[in-house]
Order: structure tokens, then sequence, then C-alpha cells
């Protein structure tokens, strides 16, 4: 039987998204947050349907200054109404163009903070249940947001990264260490090749067993088109089918 992988990207946060649209199958569209504005947004949302993209928010914390990358502390209630007020304003672009809105993926600060904090991730996976409880939630594989996103009763997909080191617990290497990003192409198609079985090796040498329904490119990288490319071509390779997951039945 042909195994499937989604394969994701962060887009609209102001670099060449059309260079890796021909080799996604979902795209996570900046919803002001720490990038884009309306004008970014409607753009984006083209681009995924000319190419057949399906079409994802990237909500983030309110910090443009550092692209979301920065902790900040948010209360649950301020969580979900950041989350929800970016689903929003994403949603009616999407509505306005046609388009269904599929999946939902934190930013940055966020997107890890929630990884570890059951109480931040639960607030997140609310919010996307109160928009529509038919959206997929993507988060770091096998951690408290994905986990907080299955007691909501969402459908979640476990994300995986070729391009960056992980910790021994799980968690990626916080962006600032050294190694926490791989640059080169043949160093990130080995470790894509080591989670397509399920398994990846933490920066400090532990073997760590991961789930992989979703693989993510940062969108960000000034190599992204070429780096997209040669990503779908060892998924190719590696005979497997690249397309997104589908939303629950209403």
């Amino acid at each position: 039987m042909t195994r499937s992988l989604d394969f994701n990207c962060d887009v609209g946060e102001g670099c060449d998204d059309a260079a890796v649209m021909p080799y996604i199958s979902s795209a996570s569209i900046a919803c002001g947050g720490h990038a884009g504005d309306a004008a970014t947004m409607r753009q984006t949302v083209a681009l995924c349907l000319q190419h057949g993209v399906a079409i994802g928010a990237h909500p983030s914390h309110l910090d443009r200054a550092h692209f979301g990358r920065r902790a900040l502390d948010l209360t649950p209630a301020q969580a979900h109404a950041l989350v929800l007020d970016q689903l929003r304003t994403l949603q009616a672009i999407v509505d306005a163009a046609g388009a269904t809105l599929r999946h939902v993926k934190p930013h940055g600060a966020l997107y890890n903070q929630a990884a570890a904090d059951p109480v931040l991730a639960r607030a997140i996976a609310t919010a996307v249940r109160d928009h529509d409880p038919t959206l997929i939630l993507y988060g770091l594989s096998d951690s408290a947001l994905t986990s907080a996103g299955t007691a909501a009763g969402l459908r979640v997909a476990h994300e995986v990264f070729a391009e960056r080191r992980y910790e021994a617990d799980g968690r990626l290497t916080p962006r600032g260490t050294p190694g926490a990003s791989i640059e080169d192409t043949p160093t990130a198609i080995a470790q894509l090749r080591a989670l397509l079985r399920g398994q990846v090796t933490a920066r400090t040498g532990q073997a760590l067993a991961l789930r992989a329904d979703t693989l993510c490119l940062h969108g960000d990288r000034p190599d992204a088109g070429d780096f997209a490319r040669a990503l779908r071509a060892a998924l190719d390779e590696a005979g497997y089918r690249v397309v997104a997951p589908s939303r629950q039945a209403p």
C-alpha cells in the first residue's frame, strides 16, 4: 500500500512563496501576528488555489518585531482570544476567495510554548474548536499541543522537521543554540529518511521515536524553493504520496 505524508510550509511571511508551492501539499498562512496583512493573506490564498495547496492558518504572538519567536506569557483567556481573532481574520479572506480553511498551526514561540505547556495548549485547542471543530490542529509530534487537540475532539497532525535538530525530550532545539537549524540539504534529507522510519537522533545522541503525519518546511529560509524541491524529491523517491490530511466531517 502506498504511504502518504503531508508536506507543509509556513507562508505569507514576505518570502518567495511561489517557489515552494509546486512541491507542498499544505500551507500555513501568517495571520498578521508575526507577519502578513490582509493583502499578503489574499495573495497567498490565491497562490494556494492556483497550485491546489490546502490552506491553513498560522496564528502567533502579536510580536512582529521579533517575528513571533520570542516567548511571551499569556493567560488562557488571552491565548484563546489571540488565536480566535487571527483565525477569524484569515477565515474572512478565505471565504471571500471561495476557498476552504483546512488546518491551524501555531507559529514560532507560541507553537513551542504550547508543545510543553498543557494549559496553553488547551487554550489554543479550545479556540480552534470554538472557531470550527472540523479544522485539523498541527502540533509538534507527541507534544502537549497534539494531546490537547485530541482531548478537545479535534483531528490532529503530528508534525516533524527535517531542518531542525531535536532535544532528548522530543522538543525542537531552541533557535540560537549552535546547530539548531540544519542548513545543508544532504543532512536534512538523511534526517527526513530517519523520520519516515519513525525515528530521529537528538542533538545529544539519543534515539527518539516520533509519529510523522506532516513534514514542515520553514518558508523564510533563503533557499526555501530549492530546499522544498529536494525534500519533495526525497519523499517521491521513498514512495510516499504527498497529500494534505482531510478535515473531519462536520
